[in-house]
């Protein structure tokens, strides 16, 4: 077990290393749609990548998610298979959609899972923004 300084600072040496193995310029939160966002997100027992829809106005969320998976078939040739969750309940409470990929077995605290992490990251985050940009008039378009 780690202190929780100990823990703090193995996951700021993570995503250091992170952005110095895979120095590019991610699109995440530069959508140019207020409160849709791409994520990263790596803890003790996986790591994942999303599209967090997080509108408040539960219709233009609705109508956003909608629009997406409209073109399901298309994303899974872009990031594989994903998971997905209409009303997806964030640990704050709040509700949000969220679409998104997940690989167990790899750890923040396990330096040995990093590059592992890593990679998954680079390949369904450059999944997810390629598949944004060929589709992103389509997108906005609500």
């Amino acid at each position: 077990m780690f202190s929780k300084q100990e823990a703090q600072q193995l996951k700021k040496e993570f995503w250091t290393a992170f952005g110095k193995s895979f120095p590019r310029k991610w699109i995440l939160y530069d959508t140019k749609i207020k409160d849709m966002s791409f994520k990263f997100y790596a803890d003790n027992k996986k790591a994942e990548v999303s599209l967090d829809i997080e509108m408040k106005d539960e219709v233009f969320r609705n109508a956003y998610y909608e629009k997406i998976w409209s073109l399901e078939d298309i994303l899974k040739d872009y990031i594989g298979e994903f998971h997905k969750d209409e009303h997806f309940t964030l640990e704050n409470g709040k509700t949000i959609s969220r679409i998104w990929v997940e690989q167990y077995g790899v750890s923040i605290f396990n330096k040995n899972t990093w590059q592992q992490t890593f990679e998954f990251f680079l390949e369904k985050m450059d999944g997810f923004e390629r598949f944004y940009y060929e589709y992103e008039d389509f997108i906005k378009d609500v």
